[in-house]
């Protein structure tokens, strides 16, 4: 199989695959119940294709727990770019939130502690600075999935010095383009871009038509693979993030990691697609 697609941490250089995993409601499932899901089948599709990232939140309810419980199964945890995130009010509270995060995936460290939401911002940025220097987390980010947060995120990005940036981002909402995805290009940031598929809508919407035929000339099958090749269409992307608990999307989801680049001509015709 062709391996997927990496992109770099622009604060490192650190080589990310292109294409990870959400977990938020496919992954909130308690830990005793995962070996007879599909999460395993899930994770095991991902490495397979050559991705890594897990993305995940103490928000996703069992999450956590059932990453720590496959992690363990799999035993892959080096293998692993574990980003979970902060998501609560003062300063103790965070600090006994990320520990809790950290023993429920059964990690001593994250790859990636993101602020979800803002929640809080001004205070947990000082702890993850401090986390970082200590070693316990890698990277430092902030988080959002709604573009009537923009203004605020922007703020955010101009005033730390993120590694970063967790935004939704697709074809049918593309207000990020305007300034977000410039300015993380900027700052050299990276973006892990969320709702790819606009909360599903997008693929129910697409569901009855067929996948054109000029999608064969950049290595898709699926719907799924055409809107996530237009979202890494934009180069400030580092990695897109869908959600699934499901091998056999997780499998379509990866194809987009692989084949040709989607360019200039591919954006044209996709949007056509769209807008027809």
């Amino acid at each position: 199989m062709e391996s997927m697609q990496k992109r770099s941490i622009p604060k490192s250089g650190e080589l990310l695959p292109v294409i990870g995993c959400g977990t938020y409601v496919g992954f909130d499932v308690a830990a005793s119940d995962v070996p007879g899901t599909e999460l395993p089948d899930v994770v095991a599709q991902l490495y397979r294709a050559g991705g890594t990232v897990l993305d995940t939140s103490p928000m996703y309810g069992r999450a956590e727990a059932a990453i720590g419980k496959l992690l363990a199964h799999h035993g892959s945890r080096s293998e692993t770019f574990v980003a979970t995130k902060v998501w609560t009010k003062g300063r103790a509270a965070g600090e006994r939130q990320m520990n809790s995060s950290m023993k429920a995936m059964g990690v001593e460290s994250v790859d990636l502690m993101q602020i979800h939401n803002l929640v809080d911002f001004s205070e947990h940025i000082k702890t993850l600075r401090s986390w970082k220097e200590q070693g316990r987390i890698r990277y430092v980010g902030a988080t959002h999935y709604t573009s009537s947060a923009y203004d605020e995120l922007e703020k955010v990005m101009r005033a730390e010095p993120l590694d970063f940036v967790q935004l939704n981002y697709s074809i049918a909402d593309r207000v990020a383009e305007r300034r977000l995805l410039p300015l993380a290009m900027e700052k050299k940031i990276a973006v892990m871009v969320n709702l790819p598929f606009g909360s599903g809508g997008l693929l129910r919407d697409l569901r009855t038509r067929p996948v054109p035929a000029w999608a064969a000339e950049y290595g898709c099958k699926t719907w799924s693979c055409l809107l996530l090749k237009f979202i890494l269409q934009h180069a400030a992307v580092t990695c897109v993030i869908p959600g699934t608990g499901s091998s056999q999307h997780m499998a379509e989801n990866a194809a987009a990691g692989r084949g040709p680049a989607a360019d200039a001509a591919f954006r044209r015709q996709l949007m056509a697609e769209f807008n027809g």
